[in-house]
């Protein structure tokens, strides 16, 4: 798991290689054991293999104009998998209604939560897929859910109330992805945001 840890970096530039639909099945109902609030079981995965079926993601998530300046998107469409991280708020608030639940509070509405704990659990299965991906010695990148949310749930006949996520992209890297400018970002350490009985220094 650490080794996983070590080696996992955000890929952008693909090969038109495609997956393996069994390897990708694998990696996404082993991403579905990751931790759910009070065995909720909101999360869910729509898996689109191949370039007809993920065509239809960067179609709803990017238009004409983003496609045409941006430098990441001819190896970003070349995945040969896009999972695309669903939630269900509601689902969390039927368990949480639930006699062993109820006193929480937290049963009325998904306004009631003040830790939206669907979304750490998007979270946590997200991280679970990218780890089991590196397993299976594929390349991955997470694009969040910021821009075209309306057309993919249309797209994708995601249920009313249901939140995107984000969508993990799996496959094969080509040797042209360039370092983010990210990384070079300065700011606190790994040791700097660990704390010790109380988070002042």
């Amino acid at each position: 798991m650490r080794d996983a840890l070590n080696r996992r970096r955000m890929v952008r530039s693909f090969s038109a290689k495609a997956v393996d639909e069994v390897i990708v099945t694998s990696v996404f109902d082993d991403a579905l054991r990751a931790p759910t609030a009070g065995n909720s079981r909101g999360i869910s995965w729509i898996l689109l293999c191949g370039p007809n079926e993920t065509a239809r993601y960067f179609e709803a998530t990017t238009d004409a104009a983003w496609r045409e300046r941006s430098t990441r998107f001819e190896g970003l469409q070349r995945a040969g998998v896009v999972a695309v991280c669903v939630a269900d708020p509601l689902a969390y608030v039927e368990r949480y209604q639930a006699e062993d639940k109820v006193a929480s509070g937290l049963g009325a509405d998904p306004s009631a939560w003040p830790v939206p704990y669907w979304i750490g659990d998007a979270g946590f299965s997200t991280m679970a897929a990218l780890l089991r991906a590196e397993e299976e010695g594929l390349s991955a990148s997470f694009l969040g859910a910021f821009r075209g949310n309306i057309a993919l749930k249309e797209a994708l006949s995601i249920p009313t109330g249901h939140i995107v996520f984000g969508a993990v992209l799996l496959g094969y890297p080509d040797g042209d992805d360039h370092r983010s400018a990210s990384l070079d970002r300065t700011g606190p350490s790994r040791r700097d945001r660990l704390h010790r009985a109380t988070f002042s220094p």
